[in-house]
């Protein structure tokens, strides 16, 4: 922003992306909220050394400006202020003797809102009226959004030279197949690419390198980038002759690992001979089952979670563990026919090639599919960072995940249970403390802070380190 630019906006009356402090010779207390409210929603300018009377804005200037922009860029950096590091630009503007400090706060990614300070209670948002404290509502909202931020369509250095020539082929010759009249066809690669979501402005996006990017380059771009399939020839890994008889540790691209697996896990399948419509079914139910779950693991994993996406094919069943949690309540999703990919572009990908249902259809082809062949449900089970699909082979398998499921449940209560205790002992704890006293993240003891107060369990007096937890 320029100078010029500045006294504009100081002659205008409002707006949504600029605000003033006096801040004559300290850093103002109430520049937090407004630091808070612009890393949350669309970024903006933030003054010190003008004043605002009402419409008026008189120009003060800061009487230690290079203290107080050292001061304030640090405290924005070390993270004991804020839960997550903020990078700002600082400028200088002189009026006369007077010098005016402005930092522009950039709006941060969804992956990491809501941006708030000392405690979550102090998230806030930005509207035409100025700062506003976030609802526990638009709160929940921040963590859902991070969860799904459509992090597969952000720009990487990489352009179409460092994608594998030899998947984009593969790729266009099922796509030929399975739309042989689409218009896409006729497209260069290039311009093909462009129409998935692969390319944009000349750069790949992050999706569109994991399916179809060089292994060397996905590597160097996501260093624990892996899928790992195991065969486990046994009930466990304590029952079975040794730890695994077979695996792939692929960290190729998304569409080369989904063959390898692919290949492999048709193999353990047991597809009887029959005749559908004079022509021999090849593709019954039960395996259209298991291919849309190996897609689903694809299409909704969190490639930047530490964890992996695994798949373990056990004597008694098939197991699908993917990194990151649903979007809702599987109960939720199957009722509504709910679809929020985690992966858009991954999904796109697949879809078009025909791979892949919406989230909430692929969920009943996987359900409905099993069972028509072995008369058994997946059991589909998670938590607030993972979900785990399991297809029995036998009703042993359902009784041992029952029990296994029961086992977490109680293991979540107890958890609980140790959360009121402490916060009974000490009511101003915050969660970031609260974790501190449990073999929990700070992700963890929000999940269930958020369980006890939907259980009526616990209440959130006060704001701020005024505020206290009461056991209800």
């Amino acid at each position: 922003m320029k100078k010029e630019e500045l006294i504009q906006k100081l002659q205008d009356i409002e707006w949504e992306d600029f605000e003033v402090k006096e801040a004559k010779s300290e850093i103002p207390k109430n520049c937090w909220e407004t630091v808070s409210a612009f890393s949350n929603t669309a970024g903006g300018w933030l003054i010190f050394g003008v004043k605002k009377d009402g419409k008026n804005y008189t120009i003060m200037g800061v009487s230690n400006p290079g203290k107080i922009e050292q001061d304030f860029v640090t405290v924005l950096r070390n993270r004991t202020k804020f839960n997550k590091v903020i990078d700002v630009k600082s400028k200088k503007y002189n009026f006369d003797e007077k010098t005016v400090l402005g930092f522009y706060i950039p709006q941060k990614t969804p992956r990491d809102k809501p941006i708030y300070f000392n405690t979550q209670t102090n998230t806030f948002i930005r509207t035409a009226s100025g700062d506003q404290k976030a609802t526990a509502e638009e709160i929940d909202s921040f963590f859902r959004n991070a969860s799904f931020e459509e992090k597969d369509k952000e720009l990487t250095s990489f352009s179409i030279k460092d994608l594998d020539e030899e998947t984009i082929k593969q790729y266009r010759g099922f796509f030929l197949t399975v739309n042989p009249t689409h218009l896409y066809n006729s497209l260069s690669d290039v311009e093909f690419l462009e129409k998935l979501g692969v390319i944009k402005d000349k750069k790949v996006t992050c999706g569109g390198l994991l399916v179809f990017g060089k292994e060397d380059i996905i590597i160097g771009e996501l260093s624990n980038y892996r899928i790992e399939y195991l065969e486990i020839e046994g009930t466990s890994y304590e029952s079975a002759p040794t730890r695994y008889s077979y695996r792939i540790s692929s960290e190729k691209n998304l569409f080369k690992t989904f063959f390898d697996i692919y290949e492999r896990i048709t193999k353990k399948i047991e597809v009887p001979f029959s005749v559908k419509q004079g022509i021999r079914d090849d593709d019954p139910s039960h395996l259209q089952a298991i291919r849309e779950a190996l897609v689903n693991l694809i299409i909704h994993t969190d490639y930047f979670s530490k964890s992996n996406a695994r798949i373990r094919i056990f004597s008694d069943r098939f197991e699908f563990y993917n990194p990151g949690a649903l979007p809702k309540k599987i109960e939720l999703i199957l009722k509504e026919d709910f679809s929020l990919p985690r992966n858009p572009i991954i999904a796109k990908i697949f879809r078009f090639i025909r791979f892949a249902e919406n989230i909430g259809s692929g969920f009943h082809k996987m359900i409905n599919g099993w069972n028509q062949k072995y008369h058994l449900k997946p059991i589909i089970e998670g938590d607030f960072d993972y979900y785990k699909i399991t297809f029995p082979t036998t009703t042993t398998t359902t009784k041992t995940t029952t029990y296994t499921t029961t086992k977490n449940i109680f293991k979540e209560e107890t958890k609980e249970k140790e959360i009121l205790e402490i916060i009974e002992n000490n009511p101003s704890l915050s969660v970031r403390e609260i974790s501190t006293h449990v073999s929990l993240s700070i992700d963890g003891v929000r999940y269930h802070i958020k369980n006890l107060k939907n259980k009526g369990r616990i209440k959130r007096k006060g704001h701020g380190k005024g505020g206290s937890w009461e056991i209800k």
